[in-house]
């Protein structure tokens, strides 16, 4: 309890050799993209300090789709946020991942279900009639 805001009793998980170089650069399908708005997430929860909630409700957003990083820390956390919001929060299970299979499943199977919808991304482009 010695480190401002409280500590962790397990430390992030990285990779050996730690974090590859441009680990965070967006790939270039997605750095061509002109968003209208860029949200800088900083903490597990793509909510937690941020305006993303306030930009959502001036867009009329009610439903959001997940992937990413970190299933079990990142996903679920933004997910949680997002129910917590009233959200209707839709996980792509397929484009999210974790250190391990474990978690990722556990968060996925376990964890998730609780507040969104867990699908495949296929089932997803499907609803959004992309496919």
């Amino acid at each position: 309890m010695d480190k401002p805001g409280g500590g962790a009793d397990m430390p992030m998980m990285l990779p050996d050799g730690g974090l590859p170089t441009g680990w965070s650069d967006f790939p270039p399908e997605i750095a061509a993209l002109q968003p209208d708005i860029l949200i800088t997430k900083r903490q597990w929860s793509a909510f937690h300090g941020t305006e993303l909630d306030l930009q959502l409700r001036r867009r009329g957003v009610t439903h959001i789709v997940l992937g990413g990083l970190m299933t079990n820390f990142g996903v679920e956390s933004t997910a949680r946020d997002a129910w917590q919001h009233n959200y209707t929060v839709v996980v792509a299970e397929d484009a999210a991942a974790s250190i391990s299979e474990e978690l990722h499943r556990f968060s996925i199977d376990r964890i998730l279900p609780g507040v969104a919808l867990v699908r495949r991304s296929e089932a997803v482009l499907t609803a959004l009639g992309t496919r």
